[in-house]
This record gives structure tokens, C-alpha cells and sequence, in this order.
């Protein structure tokens, strides 16, 4: 396996055009199948959305065993040997998601198109609507526990002054305003930073520059010392703070899988409003 990410974890349109013939890549498209079918970044496959997650309600968002997610990622044809690029059309939280998958897996070389299929089409870049399908490979990881956090592990550092967690919501999710499970708020001290302050709508959903993002981090004291639990309602928008945040360096990062949908429907979770 590669020791070394070749690439950074989000990558620029114009660097993954001049890469194409230069570094192995395997390029993974998790937009809905509509945008994949009328073109697609050449060579990349499509993967939908619901392969990497799994439906057990009220969770919606879980992870699926490392059993499941080897047979997956070996059905599409993922190799050790490559580095893959992940990119979507809704402000790259499928890719993030898929980036915090393979991190799960204790696999790096990951990266996700800054701005994903909006920045390909806006730089005006080669597309190709012929659907790519890899042979299948032999795709076996284990389980990386540093990237996970589930409720018992979130119930046993509510107190740490250490842990923080990061709610990617929007303020009126967090408040309990926009009611999305059984009981509304956020877990207590968590602090909130909503997944659209940190993209640029007017930038082809690229991320805002890195400056911007960790000023929005500080407001929140938020810094490397700590470990950071990032979640939402299903663990696709808070994906991408945890692709952001192990961007910029922090070392110690969790996703949890269950998020709001779990939390928020447990009758004994404790919550603040």
C-alpha cells in the first residue's frame, strides 16, 4: 500500500486535468446518475451514495461493517495502489463522506475535486459520457478505530475538556427550531458550525480560502490540541469538516456515523437548546 498521499486532500480542477495521464488515479463520481450518465470526468466511475452508508432507522446515515465496505470497494474495481479522487455535484459532502469511508478503512490516498463537478465544468475541462466499469479487485483494509466515534464513546467525553465536537447543522437545527428527529438541540457543549459557511456559492462550491476557514475555526476555539468529534444529522455535511479539518492538519479527528439521527431519537441522549 502507499505510504504517502500523493495528492492533496482537496485538489484543484486544473491540477487533476494535468494528472490525468500522469498519476495512477481512480476517479470515483457520487453525483446523482442523471449527471454521470450525460458526462462524467474522463475514466471515472460512478458510485451511488447509498452503497456507503447503510439505512437502520432512525440512523441514516451508518456505517456499514468493514466486511461490507472490502466486498464493496472490491466489486467496483478499488486498488491499493492507486490514489482515488472523489467529487460529486451538491458541495462535495457524498465525497467527504466517501474520503471519511476509506479514512475508516485506514486508507489515505484520497482526495476530493475542489468544488467537485461544478469547478470541472466551469474550467471547461474533458468530459466523456461512456459509463467506465474496473475489473474487480481483491480490496481488503481494517478498521482504523481513531476516525470513528460513536454515542457511548461521545456519553464517556461529554466532560473532557479535551474532546470537542463540531455540530455542521444549521443554526436552526442546533437550536431545536428545525425539528428532524424526535426531540430537537444539539448535544451538550458542542459548538456549531454550519457546512455551508465553509464553501463559496459563488465560486463553483469551492472552499473558501483557508484563512476564512480558520477564522471560522478560532471563533469557535477550535485548535489542534484537541481531539474534535464532527457530526449533522446523518454524517454527510460534517464529512466534509472532517475532510477540511485533517486538510489543514489536525490530527485528531472522529466522525460520528450516527449523528443527530441517532442522538436525537434516543430517549436517555442528553440535550441542550
Amino acid at each position: 500500500m502507499m505510504t504517502q498521499p500523493r495528492l492533496p486532500v482537496f485538489i484543484e480542477a486544473d491540477k487533476l486535468a494535468k494528472s490525468l495521464d500522469h498519476v495512477p488515479l481512480q476517479i470515483i463520481d457520487m453525483s446523482a446518475l442523471s449527471y454521470y450518465d450525460e458526462s462524467h470526468i474522463p475514466g471515472a466511475i460512478h458510485l451511488e451514495y447509498s452503497e456507503i452508508i447503510t439505512q437502520q432507522p432512525p440512523i441514516s446515515g451508518g456505517l456499514p461493517s468493514i466486511e461490507q465496505l472490502n466486498r464493496l470497494f472490491s466489486t467496483i474495481g478499488l486498488r491499493n495502489d492507486t490514489h482515488i479522487i472523489a467529487y460529486d455535484a451538491e458541495g462535495s459532502g457524498k465525497s467527504a463522506r466517501l474520503f471519511w469511508t476509506l479514512a475508516v478503512c485506514g486508507f489515505d490516498n484520497v482526495s476530493i475535486l475542489n468544488g467537485g463537478r461544478h469547478a470541472w465544468l466551469a474550467g471547461g475541462y474533458p468530459l466523456n459520457s461512456e459509463a467506465i466499469h474496473w475489473p474487480e479487485s481483491h480490496f481488503q483494509l481494517t478498521v482504523n478505530p481513531e476516525a470513528i466515534a460513536d454515542k457511548a464513546y461521545i456519553l464517556s467525553h461529554l466532560n473532557d475538556p479535551e474532546t470537542v465536537i463540531l455540530d455542521a447543522r444549521s443554526p436552526a437545527e442546533y437550536n431545536g427550531i428545525d425539528l428532524r428527529a424526535a426531540r430537537g438541540g444539539h448535544i451538550p457543549g458542542a459548538r456549531n458550525l454550519d457546512w455551508t459557511l465553509t464553501f463559496d456559492l459563488q465560486d463553483n462550491l469551492r472552499l473558501k480560502p483557508i484563512v476564512e476557514i480558520e477564522a471560522l475555526l478560532a471563533e469557535r476555539h477550535i485548535n489542534r490540541e484537541q481531539e474534535i468529534i464532527v457530526h449533522c444529522q446523518s454524517h454527510q455535511r460534517s464529512a466534509l469538516i472532517y475532510a477540511i479539518l485533517k486538510f489543514l492538519g489536525y490530527p485528531k479527528v472522529r466522525g460520528y456515523h450516527g449523528s443527530w439521527s441517532e442522538w436525537g431519537n434516543c430517549a436517555d441522549t442528553p440535550i441542550e437548546v
